[in-house]
């Protein structure tokens, strides 16, 4: 394998563990979407991302008039989480309510970790994974203490 295969490679890797750590989180809890998805979505965002910069620099090497967007590869990677995202958010005909709207977001901000760490910025990616962890568990706390908590005492 050439540098850019263990480049890419070692990038998933990384991605699909600061993934499986925000999956961990959400596993703990007995949300859909644990650590095996947000390691998939962190990990294939990566590997999107990474192969997609290969292809541009073979691209732009063959040929001057082909010119490559990457704001389009970055949206095409969101596009498709966020269609995963959509399967897992569930609305109650019962009760109107909305549920697993946090796990369809922490699969889009696994997606966008994956995304950070294909781009090199690993330090950042980390920052941002330990960050989601840190909100889902103390605001998520904080939340079910202060507003979900009076309702379920109330009715």
């Amino acid at each position: 394998m050439g540098s850019n295969e263990w480049e890419i490679f070692s990038y998933v890797l990384i991605s699909m563990a600061l993934g499986g750590l925000i999956g961990f989180e959400r596993g703990t809890i007995g949300k859909p979407a644990g650590i095996r998805t947000n390691m998939f979505v962190s990990g294939s965002a990566a590997l999107v991302v990474s192969v997609s910069k290969v292809l541009i620099e073979q691209f732009s090497q063959v040929s001057s008039i082909v010119s490559a967007d990457p704001t389009r590869i970055l949206e095409a990677v969101i596009v498709g989480v966020s269609f995963i995202g959509a399967g897992t958010v569930l609305k109650s005909s019962e009760t109107h309510r909305v549920y697993f709207l946090t796990t369809a977001a922490s699969i889009l901000f696994s997606a966008g970790v994956g995304i950070v760490v294909a781009l090199g910025l690993i330090k950042l990616a980390i920052m941002l994974a330990l960050l989601i962890v840190v909100i889902s568990r103390i605001i998520g706390r904080l939340e079910f203490h202060f507003i979900y908590h009076d309702k379920i005492d109330t009715e």
